[in-house]
Parts: structure tokens; sequence; C-alpha cells
């Protein structure tokens, strides 16, 4: 492709790109609630776990030489005064699952919550399955839910007999009970005793910090927040409140504040996928799309070919800029410039996602990129 044509190309594009973030520019960034950003220490949800048998299988359960299911149902037919031996257990229609649920704050006791049940065995289907009697223990191994009920399992497993054909939808051997499991115990957090909270935020920034200690202490005076570190802020209920810290927090966590972030770059080589921030800026660059050339303009302009090209690296000065641009078909980018109008000037000369993370790597290893570059 000629340089004029590149060059116009890209210089549209720019122009466009430069519109676009003179619009964005002009228009407010949208800030963000506090319990977007932040939650209050003490008040988090907490996992708990626990070991039980589905039964009601309709022969897709374990397989004989399943020895935890054998002996979890014999030890369950046990303690109802039923003796069987190896040989009598057949557990074709039992399965030994694994019961994961979440219990939120302030839950209750009585209250119900859902529960996600999957098979720790070699069961192929738990679908029309039953789970029995299962407490769900917490890390310090006390029992907070006791879950029971038929299992519902969003996917199906069909097939042919002597090894025929057969079709799978999503994990049959995953299942999920609605409210399937009942809190018996609660977790100790007495908020009205509180005469002050820590909240985390859950990006820690020091400028984000900052941000909030101030919206705060503007709405309820100062002295009510007070940042500890980047990421945890210290808030004092304020006198008008009293004894009534929900109604502080309801207000609180609803007081807009605009995040901060540090400029990053996010590159996904296996699928082209690049994701960058609004403040990442670029040195001048030029970039030649043939050879995957990127020269940074400072004293000298540096030109590096692309790996196993045939190309050498060259060095010329400010005043041989124009002339080594027709020599080498490349096309100079005014800088500063925000990333995003490098790219959609890359895009306009038909660069491929690939192509466009080893210009952003190159940049970054030659000091142009202001911004962390990760690679995933």
């Amino acid at each position: 492709m000629a340089v004029s044509v590149l060059r116009s190309r890209l210089c549209r594009a720019l122009l466009v790109g430069v519109a676009a973030c003179a619009t964005l520019s002009a228009t407010t960034v949208r800030a963000a609630r506090i319990k977007d950003i932040a939650t209050i220490e003490g008040v988090r949800e907490n996992q708990i776990i626990g070991y039980g048998l589905v039964v009601g299988l309709n022969g897709t359960g374990d397989k004989a030489g399943t020895e935890f299911t054998n002996q979890s149902l014999r030890s369950l037919l046990s303690k109802m005064g039923i003796g069987l031996g190896d040989e009598e257990i057949r557990i074709r229609n039992v399965a030994a699952v694994m019961v994961t649920a979440t219990l939120p704050p302030f839950a209750r006791t009585g209250g119900r919550i859902d529960v996600l049940v999957s098979s720790l065995g070699d069961s192929s289907s738990l679908e029309g399955g039953t789970l029995l009697m299962t407490p769900l223990f917490g890390s310090d191994g006390v029992v907070y839910a006791i879950a029971q009920g038929p299992i519902s399992v969003g996917g199906f497993s069909a097939g042919g007999g002597g090894g025929g054909s057969s079709v799978q939808k999503n994990h049959p051997t995953v299942g999920r009970l609605a409210n399937g499991a009942i809190v018996e115990r609660e977790l100790k957090f007495d908020l009205a005793a509180r005469e002050s909270f820590q909240m985390a935020l859950g990006s820690p920034d020091f400028t984000t910090a900052q941000r909030t200690v101030q919206v705060v202490n503007a709405r309820f005076g100062g002295g009510v927040a007070e940042a500890l570190d980047s990421g945890t802020l210290r808030l004092r209920i304020p006198d008008q409140f009293g004894a009534r810290p929900v109604l502080f927090l309801a207000e609180l966590e609803n007081l807009e504040v605009t995040p901060d972030m540090a400029a990053k770059v996010v590159l996904n080589e296996r699928t082209g996928t690049i994701v960058m921030g609004a403040d990442v800026r670029i040195a001048k660059v030029a970039v030649s799309h043939g050879s995957l050339s990127v020269t940074i303009s400072a004293t000298n302009q540096v030109s590096q070919p692309g790996p196993f090209s045939s190309g050498e690296t060259v060095t010329v000065q400010n005043q041989d800029i124009a002339a080594f641009e027709e020599e080498a078909n490349l096309i100079v980018v005014e800088g500063p410039v925000t990333i995003g109008e490098l790219v959609q000037g890359l895009n306009a000369m038909g660069v491929t996602p690939r192509d466009l993370i080893a210009i952003l790597q190159a940049i970054k290893a030659a000091g142009a990129l202001s911004a962390d570059l990760e690679v995933m």
C-alpha cells in the first residue's frame, strides 16, 4: 500500500478519534455510588459446605466401585437400624455429592438460602434425584445450615445402549436447590452497638480514598471519615444519627464519588482482545504496518524491524525524518495522543488484533507508553 494512502487513512481515523475524545472530555465523568465501590467491614457473605447423598436416580448414580458412596450409604442405613453387608449394597440409584452455599450477611435462623449440588463420584446424571438431609459447615467447623430437597438440573444426558450415540446438554452432574437450605445458626455481628465502622474500597487507590473522605465529610461534617490507607476508611457515626447506624449507612452508601484508576492496558493474545483505560497516553510514535516498525520521536528517530524480518535497525536525525518516512513507509502520529486514537488509526490501516498487541508491546518496551501493560 502506498505511503500517501496509508497516511490519508490514518489521518482521517485520528481526526475521528480526536473528535470523539473531545466530546468525551467535554462531558462529566459519571460518578459511582459508594455502595458500588466499597463494602463495610464485617458485612459480608460466608461460604459453607457439606457432604451428602442424592437418592432416587434412575440408574445414573455412582458405580459399584465408588467406595466412599458405599460407606456413606451403609453408615446412613445403620443409623436407622438397618445393617447390610458389602455384597448387599447397590448404589446405582445413589450418588455422593458436595453441597455448597453462600450464607448472606444478617441471615437469621429459619431463613432459607439456595444451595449448589455437585457430583463427587462417577455418577452420569443427578436428574430427578433428591438430596438427603445434609449439614453445611463453616470454616470454623460449626453447622450453619441444613440442606434437603429435590434437585433441579439444568441439563440432560441421553444415549443408546451398547456403545451407541449419545447426547448431552449442559452439565447434568451439577444441580441446584432453590431455597433448599434452612439457616440454623446466625453469624454474630451487632450493628446497633457499633459507634464506628471501617470501609474497604474494592480497588484500593489513594486518590479514590481521599475523594471518598471529602464527599462523606462534606455531607455529614468534618471528622466523620478518615482514610487509613489506600483501601481502608474509618467512619464515625455522626451525632445526629445517634443509635441509628442503619440510617447513617443507608445515606452513606448512596453518596456519589468519582473513582480514580491507574492507566493500564490488558492484552489477551489468545483472543486478540485489548482493553485499555481512558487515561492511557503514548508519546509521538511512527508505525509501519508492513514490517511492524515502531519509532519513538525524541532526539533521534529509531526504526526497529519486526522479528524474523530481513530489515536492520536505523537511527535517523530529526532533520532527516521526512526523507526517512518516504523510504521506510512510516506513518507519524503526532504525540502525545491517547492509545484509543492510535488503535483507531491502526484499525483503519487493516492491522489485525495480534499485530496491535505486538505494536503496543513494542511501544511499551521503547518507554513511550505511560501505562502498565498486562498480557493474559
